[in-house]
């Protein structure tokens, strides 16, 4: 050890080190740098990486897959590695602090929750006038809408997707446990009433002001209780909404997954009674498919426009390349447009499936993977573009000014 004080070449870089230590001004340059580098040599991290080779499969999807930092391959360059930090409770921030509540989803399952009461109506079918009478009894337990703990409720009866034929109660003053006991006649043909819906919608009436809404009943199946050939009484709970829902109308399409190929086929069959677009009481409706990755759209695909219908058949596929690892990231968005000539498309109504779905959307892509190489059909019905769907929608109606408007289906050569 004294050997080594006594060597010169030690001592001067001692001393070197001695006075940078005390931040002194008539250090030489070349030390400086001599020392700079010494410690440069001996605490730079030396990092290599490789990159797995992917196949030349599938590369248009995962081109557009969002990429990850991976901390591996990550150079610090000429900072030293930080120090670890020793684990302790002051200061730490609590991210789970500063979480703010989900103002949509919690609110709309906190006014979800809340009681609207039932009402009880009554079914029968008259086989030689051809109509259906609603006989709507009573309704129980309905919240209070005016100041003074009472409503002033009544009912509108719709049988959809016709909207014109609009029938209603009388009001009933003061009351939360209303009898009705009214009688109400729709003509339609027996073989219609399978694709016919109930809708009640109960209202609060208001003489100064806008009524508010209680809440609606949408019966889907006419026949759940009964074959309608006697007067059959249903107890239904009353749904909470602000407004009236819109029937918008339903879409027909069959799933196909082939795991070895990759490849997804969806077949739009058909649709039936879409909202009218058009002042004639039609619409020339078209299907758009878009590929969606954690909220990002991948791709799209169209089918051809019908025009001047509600109930338009398609019959088309269309593929999409998705490695079988990546099923479980991606969601298909089917939307139901009015096609334009002059100013943008519209938007008729749309319909999810995937893994992060809801309701038929997710048990509908369930059952495609369950089931692969065999086309799964399903009936979805078609909904309002929802507040989560709002830019989407934007960037989707700029897309599509952008690039050509689908050309209607050439008719068949004679």
């Amino acid at each position: 050890m004294a050997d080594k004080l006594k060597d010169p070449n030690t001592l001067g870089f001692l001393e070197a080190a001695v006075k940078i230590s005390h931040t002194s001004p008539d250090i030489p340059a070349e030390v400086q740098m001599s020392v700079k580098e010494h410690i440069m040599r001996h605490t730079r991290l030396q990092r290599q990486t490789t990159e797995p080779a992917s196949s030349t499969r599938h590369t248009s999807f995962k081109r557009h897959l969002p990429r990850q930092m991976h901390v591996s391959s990550v150079d610090y360059g000429n900072e030293l590695p930080p120090a670890a930090e020793q684990p302790t409770s002051i200061g730490r921030i609590k991210p789970e602090l500063y979480k703010q509540k989900s103002v949509d989803g919690d609110d709309a399952k906190s006014e979800a929750a809340k009681s609207c009461g039932k009402i009880n109506f009554s079914l029968r079918y008259d086989y030689e006038s051809e109509t259906l009478i609603v006989r709507i009894l009573k309704a129980f337990d309905l919240p209070a809408k005016d100041f003074c703990g009472s409503s002033d409720p009544y009912v509108k009866i719709y049988l959809l997707p016709d909207r014109k034929c609009k029938l209603q109660t009388r009001v009933h003053r003061k009351t939360l446990n209303p009898t009705f006991d009214e009688n109400f006649h729709f003509p339609v043909p027996y073989e219609e009433l399978a694709d016919r819906k109930l809708h009640l919608s109960v209202f609060d009436f208001d003489r100064f002001s806008r009524h508010d809404m209680i809440g609606e009943v949408i019966l889907d199946n006419l026949f759940e209780a009964s074959d309608l050939s006697r007067e059959t009484s249903i107890w239904k709970d009353i749904q909470y909404a602000t407004s009236e829902s819109v029937d918008l109308g339903e879409i027909m399409f069959s799933l196909c997954y082939l795991p070895t190929a990759g490849r997804l086929t969806l077949t739009v069959i058909k649709c039936r009674n879409l909202k009218a677009m058009d002042i004639t009481g039609y619409s020339d409706p078209y299907v758009k498919v878009s590929l969606l990755c954690d909220g990002r759209r991948l791709k799209k695909k169209k089918t051809t426009i019908k025009k001047n219908t509600l109930n338009p058949v398609y019959n088309e596929a269309i593929i999409f390349d998705i490695p079988p690892e990546n099923m479980d990231q991606v969601s298909l968005l089917i939307s139901v447009m009015d096609y334009d000539r002059v100013g943008h498309n519209e938007i008729i109504g749309v319909c999810r499936v995937g893994i992060s779905a809801d309701g038929l959307g997710r048990d509908h892509w369930n059952e495609m993977l369950a089931y692969p190489r065999k086309p799964i059909a399903h009936w979805h019905s078609l909904v309002e573009v929802k507040k989560s769907f709002k830019e989407w929608q934007g960037r989707a109606a700029s897309f599509d000014s952008e690039s050509s408007s689908p050309s209607p289906k050439p008719p068949p050569t004679p």
